[in-house]
């Protein structure tokens, strides 16, 4: 559901979200799938479209449709990006978020999800993903974890936590480096801190590509409510891995992708 983008325009980092964030729950367009046993979901090529996939669900989500048509094709634990047209300044917002996750996006919740949970329950929440990566176009690979002080299933969270794994192309996240540095996961982020206008933004930069992942996401909400970005009282609504292109990204996988979250 984020989308980091070039801080140095605020006016479109404010539009991107405005739209990127206010998406209806469905549109009479969107379509919604499931996948059931060994069967596979269809290629998705409606804006909103979205399809069950196990445990969780994968979005087309082209929320800035001028760029041009987008499709997905849901798989057994992820997706691929297999048509990406068009482009759009990189200066301001991408084109989609074509993702999975688990939680709550705009009313539609993955099945069996235990989100909303508030933070301060939660034991443990371990998640992985295993991108596939392309050597062209102008993307980001992301995870979107959100956070709200109330138990929200709809509408825009207070607080986005954005992990970038991978970028290709002359983009960075909303607002600005804050010179600090977190080592999670074996990895050494970047942090980046910004607001779009609707929510707070904190932004974790891999140095380089990280193709594999797997980590406990508590192990991010709580260095950033140790940043001000909300604290343990508050809930965590969902937890979503993608891409975010600005140019291309046919080609782009989540090879695979899981999250728990364990409360109590």
């Amino acid at each position: 559901m984020s989308s980091p983008h070039d801080g140095k325009n605020a006016m479109n980092l404010s539009t991107r979200t405005a739209v990127h964030t206010l998406l209806p729950a469905l549109t009479a367009s969107a379509a919604l799938m499931t996948l059931g046993g060994p069967a596979q979901a269809a290629e998705m090529c409606g804006q909103y479209d979205r399809a069950t996939v196990g445990a969780y669900t994968v979005q087309n989500n082209v929320w800035n449709p001028a760029s041009g048509q987008q499709c997905v094709n849901p798989t057994g634990s992820g997706f691929e990006l297999t048509k990406a047209e068009g482009r759009v300044p990189t200066d301001g917002a991408p084109k989609s978020y074509p993702s999975i996750y688990n939680g709550c996006h705009y009313t539609a919740c993955s099945p069996g999800t235990e989100l909303p949970a508030r933070i301060s329950s939660i034991s443990g929440a371990p998640t992985s993903v295993s991108y596939g990566y392309t050597a062209g176009g102008v993307y980001n690979a992301s995870y979107d974890i959100w956070l709200d002080p109330e138990p929200r299933t709809d509408g825009v969270s207070a607080v986005e936590i954005m992990i970038w794994t991978n970028k290709v192309g002359p983009i960075q996240p909303i607002g600005s480096n804050t010179g600090a540095t977190v080592t999670i996961a074996g990895t050494t982020w970047q942090v980046w801190e910004g607001d779009n206008g609707r929510n707070r933004v904190i932004s974790y930069v891999a140095p380089t590509a990280v193709a594999d992942l797997r980590f406990d996401v508590k192990e991010f909400v709580n260095h950033a409510n140790s940043r001000g970005f909300g604290d343990s009282s508050w809930y965590l609504t969902s937890v979503q891995a993608g891409f975010e292109p600005w140019e291309g990204g046919a080609g782009l996988k989540v090879n695979s992708f899981s999250s728990e979250v364990n409360t109590g």
